[in-house]
């Protein structure tokens, strides 16, 4: 399946404008896992997954992503801060000089494609500098067979050219590295930045347009796994909130963990054919899922490996984003093909540095829309230059940079989609209890499982609010018990041991939601707006 040799055809990239004779088409994962190490792009570790550095970016640039502003997204995309319009003649002319670049260069080819039911299937033709973003691309998409290859015809294209760098003055960039989306060409261009992420997430924001203005499905920055009665769970969250951990389950099939769409027949699909994880702190015995996925395919990036090939996997001496890529059936129990029907809980993960919100709540409709709009999760100290204390941090749709839309298009989705299938919605806290980062303790988790577990099985008390505490500044409803989840945790409160400190800290975000919420205020129903907190203060 995937582990062919590659493909004995020949390929030739004129039509792009690209006159490489030295291409590669079709590689194989364990050819581009030889070729980087013959290269010294990378080194094997004792798992036999191969461990590279992605060089100056080890993350997203996100105020260097652009969007070409063109007859089909002048009136469509929300232009803000974070889609910034770039001018399609400026457009033209960096890539020819890109295409140019890549002329006397060797290149690696792969076609894939995204969405794993056939109704929304999107082909797309990588090329790559670099040996190891083409593994990444084999790792990440979904696998044509050789039989489709045969008759493959791309309608998306990304060009990937870590080693151009972009004269900011001339080329109309905000520096050398960038990363523009052409939906007039279907071209992601992708220069000045070896990080792979930037592959994955240039075709997610194209499907982010794509799939509700052409397909009316919604696309979602999420994971989701499904029951053995067929049940389908969805998790939305940031990164780091625990999105891949929580979604790989040993008692549930994974879909898939990051990329979906929800259809008009209640069915959610996979865009992607891999897993990119973070690999920080990373142990078997919490996450051996994951762990047992790391080996010959599987892409490290970023992390520190000793001279025996060992990984230290709390070692964020290069960043504390580390991850790993790796193709999904790395993962044992996944659901073939990746499709689920039925969604009946959806959880909004969070990491709260205040320590402020319940480790799990149940929300109304109207919170849900208010939270999703919102998409809240903390930096904590460290994480960022300057940053000594919580910060709260905003995400529209839990996924704000990929998300060529105004927020509330895909909030009115969601909600329309939630009361249609009659899903459970949790507020689910992976952060910190008993006090903020530095004080309280993150919270364990097999208690987080378990409180997941509990939503999945009934055991919340699901139909009776006399088993819910309604929280007084947030107005969410958390549980008073659950199985195997100490009675005390469930209420943040008591975890404080000091109600003023509590309730000053509680404010104090409920203040920020309140504040970000502003510039959605206009587009809101009241009925929305009242899903927010409380604003008072001491």
């Amino acid at each position: 399946m995937s582990n062919l040799k590659g493909i004995t055809k020949t390929i030739e990239l004129k039509k792009y404008g690209i006159l490489s004779k030295n291409v590669h088409y079709q590689l194989s994962s364990e050819e581009l896992h030889q070729i980087t190490l013959e290269k010294g792009q990378g080194v094997e570790v004792n798992s036999g997954a191969i461990a590279v550095n992605t060089g100056e970016f080890t993350g997203r640039s996100p105020r260097d992503r652009f969007i070409v502003k063109d007859n089909i997204t002048k009136d469509e995309v929300w232009w803000s801060e974070i889609n910034l319009p770039f001018d399609p003649d400026q457009f033209d002319k960096l890539y020819n000089k890109v295409v140019d670049y890549l002329g006397d260069k060797e290149l690696f080819v792969r076609d894939a494609y995204a969405c794993a039911d056939d109704n929304y299937r999107l082909n797309i033709r990588h090329i790559n500098e670099l040996p190891w973003s083409n593994m990444f691309a084999h790792n990440m998409f979904l696998r044509p067979t050789e039989e489709e290859l045969e008759q493959f015809s791309p309608e998306w294209t990304v060009i990937n050219a870590p080693g151009f760098m972009a004269d900011p003055e001339v080329d109309g960039t905000r520096a050398h590295n960038f990363a523009i989306l052409n939906f007039t060409r279907k071209v992601a261009l992708i220069g000045g930045t070896g990080y792979t992420g930037e592959i994955k997430k240039g075709i997610f924001s194209a499907l982010n347009f794509i799939l509700p203005v052409m397909k009316n499905t919604l696309p979602m920055h999420c994971s989701a796994n499904v029951g053995k009665d067929g049940d389908t769970a969805i998790f939305f969250g940031l990164s780091g909130t625990g999105k891949t951990t929580l979604s790989t389950d040993p008692n549930r099939s994974l879909i898939g963990d990051d990329e979906h769409g929800w259809t008009n027949e209640n069915t959610v699909f996979n865009f992607e054919g891999g897993c990119y994880a973070k690999v920080i702190n990373l142990s078997k015995e919490q996450e051996p899922e994951i762990y047992k996925a790391i080996r010959k395919g599987a892409i490290l990036e970023n992390v520190i490996v000793g001279p025996n090939g060992n990984v230290n996997f709390e070692d964020t001496s290069i960043t504390q984003n580390t991850r790993v890529s790796y193709p999904i059936y790395h993962i044992d129990n996944i659901k073939k093909p990746s499709i689920g029907k039925d969604p009946k809980n959806i959880f909004f993960l969070t990491a709260d540095a205040f320590g402020v919100l319940p480790p799990i709540s149940k929300l109304t409709p109207a919170q849900a829309a208010y939270h999703f709009i919102s998409g809240y999760t903390a930096k904590v100290a460290g994480t960022e230059a300057g940053v000594v204390e919580p910060v709260p941090s905003f995400s529209a749709c839990f996924g704000a940079p990929f998300m060529p839309l105004h927020p509330t298009k895909y909030a009115d989705m969601l909600s329309k989609k939630m009361k249609e299938a009659g899903v459970n919605v949790w507020l689910v806290n992976t952060g910190w209890s008993g006090g903020p980062y530095g004080v309280g303790k993150r919270i364990k988790l097999e208690y987080t499982r378990a409180m997941i577990n509990a939503a999945l099985n009934g055991h919340l008390g699901l139909y009776n609010y006399n088993e819910y505490h309604i929280h007084s500044v947030f107005g969410v409803a958390q549980p008073r018990s659950c199985p195997g989840v100490p009675t005390q945790l469930l209420s943040p409160r008591n975890t404080w041991n000091n109600d003023e400190s509590y309730y000053k800290m509680a404010f104090k975000l409920s203040n920020a939601f309140r504040e970000n919420f502003q510039k959605f205020e206009s587009y809101a129903s009241e009925e929305i707006r009242r899903g927010g907190p409380q604003r008072y203060g001491f």
